[in-house]
């Protein structure tokens, strides 16, 4: 039996064939009594088409999905990449005649580089064949985290500031992964700052391009998120190509450079987007900040 299995996180989408790796090619094809196989190979001589699917990974897989086969079932594994914890859900995509221990969907926390076995899948009647697909969805940080009050640094080194788009904005701050996230208007090349000491958790600095279409440049910015010791994360985005100047798992201290501002992704200029999220249970929420500058406390209005 071969399974398609699919995997995503925050925009990456993961596709992988099991016993095969991520990256290359996968397969589908109709036999001649109208079944269809999923397999890394192509079928030496089939009578229908054979439908080639590519493997991709995103820019920089966060988590993967790895199936084992143990004899008549199969163990669901996340690997988490991550310099942090995440959270993930396994659920059936397409399933006949499979069960599950748990039962899917199953959700489970993965701490940061490691693995956690999520369900073991098997044919509910052994007397049958089955198959099935699967879908890993995963979020970053940890849904118990509880965040404490703090006083953020202002993310730039420059003095004058210009916020050109505050909480709630309507062009992209108002789903709740981004309402209380700021954009600062930035010249390309400016120095972004940790406001808060923590791990970075993720980097992404090869993209290029920007635009205004969400479909194409929604999750196509260069960022670095940071994890701080009570589980909230900051995230620094727009950077420009190569704009990240620290690595993942590296420790940073309020005030030092990590970055320089760009202009990559969905943007309709050069800016610095930040914000501070916490998972609240497979889902990013964004959460209120206070923020401190060289006169004191700064206030926004929502």
């Amino acid at each position: 039996m071969r399974a398609l299995i699919q995997s995503a996180i925050a925009g990456f989408v993961l596709l992988c064939v099991a016993g095969a790796s991520a990256g290359g090619e996968a397969y589908r094809w109709k036999d001649r009594t109208g079944v269809v196989h999923y397999g890394d190979r192509a079928p030496a001589a089939v009578d229908g088409s054979v439908e080639k699917i590519p493997l991709t990974t995103g820019p920089h897989a966060a988590v993967r999905l790895r199936i084992e086969n143990d004899n008549s079932r199969y163990s669901a594994w996340a690997e988490n990449a991550l310099a942090g914890p995440v959270e993930v859900m396994l659920r059936f995509h397409r399933n006949h005649n499979m069960a599950s221990q748990p039962q899917l969907p199953a959700r489970a926390t993965v701490a940061a580089n490691g693995s956690a076995l999520v369900a073991h899948l098997f044919t509910a009647d052994s007397t049958r064949p089955g198959d099935f697909e699967v879908r890993l969805d995963a979020v970053p940080g940890d849904p118990n985290a509880r965040p404490r009050a703090f006083e953020y640094l202002i993310p730039l080194s420059q003095q004058a500031l210009r916020i050109d788009q505050g909480f709630g904005g309507r062009f992209s701050h108002g789903s709740e992964e981004n309402r209380y996230a700021l954009d600062f208007a930035a010249a390309i090349g400016t120095p972004v700052m940790a406001a808060r000491s923590g791990v970075v958790m993720q980097v992404e600095s090869d993209f290029a391009q920007a635009g205004l279409s969400e479909e194409e440049y929604g999750g196509r910015a260069n960022f670095v998120r940071i994890l701080h010791d009570d589980g909230t994360m900051a995230l620094y985005a727009h950077l420009q190509p190569g704009g990240a100047l620290v690595r993942v798992g590296q420790r940073v201290r309020q005030g030092q450079q990590i970055g320089l501002s760009g202009n990559t992704g969905f943007t309709s200029g050069p800016h610095l987007h930040f914000e501070v999220q916490v998972n609240r249970g497979m889902r990013l929420e964004s959460i209120p900040i206070r923020l401190r500058g060289p006169q004191g406390v700064l206030q926004f209005a929502k």
